[in-house]
């Protein structure tokens, strides 16, 4: 959690939005010397060195994280309403939106026309109602249920059937926002909004992890025993001052098809969070929004996706043309080529690393890629273009509707350009 930067969602947040900003203290073993009979154990305290910095996001590559002090505050109550509205000013509104409450965030259906605004915020501890939050889409399901909905969406892809996934994905987001997305007012039953409840019934999301055991009768969606969800995610920050541009890069493009981005709707949408900087060296660099999209995968890695090349397209514009910040857990390899030019103490954190473990013990190959010390991350082999891998003809960036295509297994010079389906 804390070594890939986790986060919630806040633009108030005076010590930083994410996890790793609340670290007091934390432990830390590493590889040693001889002489330290071959192991290090760091204690590392907010005010005694910059150090802790490095550790906070680690990419784990720094050691093992043994023991962790975070600074808390009392428990509180929050209010939470959903509302729907058009995109049309969603440009304008995501950012204005941030600013009026504490914990907001966005669902975003572009191909739909639609954003879900979540108006959540810090109310007194005597307000009256003991709400809680059980998502449905987090919930134990029957694996039968699961098996056939997998069934229908691996049908959907492999015919093309663009129509099918729109309804599919209407039919669901209508049916969350009939049942309030898992909300109720007193634990039981939804009533109305605004629903009011206490910080940790609210933020606690999901019961599948703590529902019984039944021999798989029932399973949390993305259970991999069964046949059930299998999908990626792409995730990124883009800065404010860059947020509105983006956004209207994205409504461009899915005009072009306003079928595009139906292949999201099963998924929620495009979650729309914010995030403020923070002193860790690999965290936010800026105050900023955090688009997720979480997409189908097939189990063939070399079936294409449905509009693969307009998901492909959007993930290039925030990582190149916009220099998003990578969510160091959710991506795929082209998110984080040149990831390190991004971080203003990037050096500095390479320098700790080589510091605490001079050996590499804690590394991979594909960490010292990410942190540009060996190699690229772009990979040449049969379907590299399926998998945002290979790397393109020529340099320069797609606009909305343009671009090329990477042929699997050939060798390009550049990967900023490429929509690779």
């Amino acid at each position: 959690m804390l070594a890939t930067g986790a986060h919630g969602s806040s633009l108030w947040a005076r010590q930083g939005g994410a996890v790793h900003d609340y670290v007091a203290e934390m432990t830390m073993v590493s590889p040693g010397r001889a002489a330290d009979g071959y192991v290090r154990v760091r204690r590392l305290k907010e005010g005694d060195s910059t150090e802790i910095n490095a550790a906070k996001v680690s990419l784990g590559v720094l050691g093992a994280i043994y023991k962790v002090t975070f600074k808390l505050q009392p428990l509180f109550k929050r209010s939470l309403t959903y509302m729907q509205k058009d995109d049309k000013e969603l440009g304008d509104e995501a950012i204005a939106f941030g600013s009026k409450h504490e914990f907001a965030d966005l669902s975003w259906f572009p191909s739909q026309g639609k954003v879900i605004y979540r108006i959540d915020d810090r109310v007194p501890s005597n307000a009256v109602g003991n709400g809680i939050y059980d998502f449905i889409g987090f919930r134990a399901t029957l694996s039968s249920a699961l098996a056939i909905i997998r069934s229908v969406e691996d049908i959907q892809e492999s015919t093309k059937d663009a129509d099918a996934r729109c309804l599919s994905g209407k039919l669901l987001s209508s049916a969350l926002d009939s049942a309030a997305f898992g909300l109720t007012n007193d634990g039981l039953t939804f009533t109305a909004y605004p629903v009011i409840g206490y910080h940790n019934h609210l933020q606690a999301s999901g019961s599948c992890l703590d529902s019984a055991s039944d021999g798989l009768i029932t399973a949390c969606p993305w259970d991999s025993r069964i046949k059930a969800q299998f999908f990626h995610q792409t995730s990124f920050s883009i800065a404010l001052s860059d947020a509105k541009d983006f956004i209207h890069d994205v409504q461009t493009l899915v005009a072009l098809d306003p079928r595009s981005l139906c292949v999201i709707d099963q998924y929620n949408g495009i979650l729309i969070r914010y995030v403020t900087a923070s002193n860790a060296y690999l965290g936010k660099q800026e105050d900023g929004l955090d688009f997720d999209l979480t997409y189908y995968r097939s189990k063939d890695p070399a079936m294409p996706r449905l509009f693969e090349d307009v998901l492909e397209e959007i993930e290039q514009m925030a990582v190149f043309k916009y220099g998003g910040l990578p969510h160091w857990g959710k991506n795929r390899n082209v998110a984080f080529e040149g990831a390190m030019r991004k971080y203003k103490q990037g050096e500095e954190f390479v320098r700790v690393k080589e510091e605490y473990d001079p050996l590499g013990l804690f590394s991979s190959d594909w960490t010292d890629q990410v942190l540009g010390l060996r190699g690229g991350l772009m990979i040449v082999r049969d379907g590299c273009g399926l998998e945002g891998l290979c790397v393109c003809l020529e340099d320069r960036h797609c606009a909305p509707g343009e671009g090329f295509f990477c042929r699997p297994g050939k060798v390009y010079k550049n990967a900023r350009v490429c929509r690779n389906i």
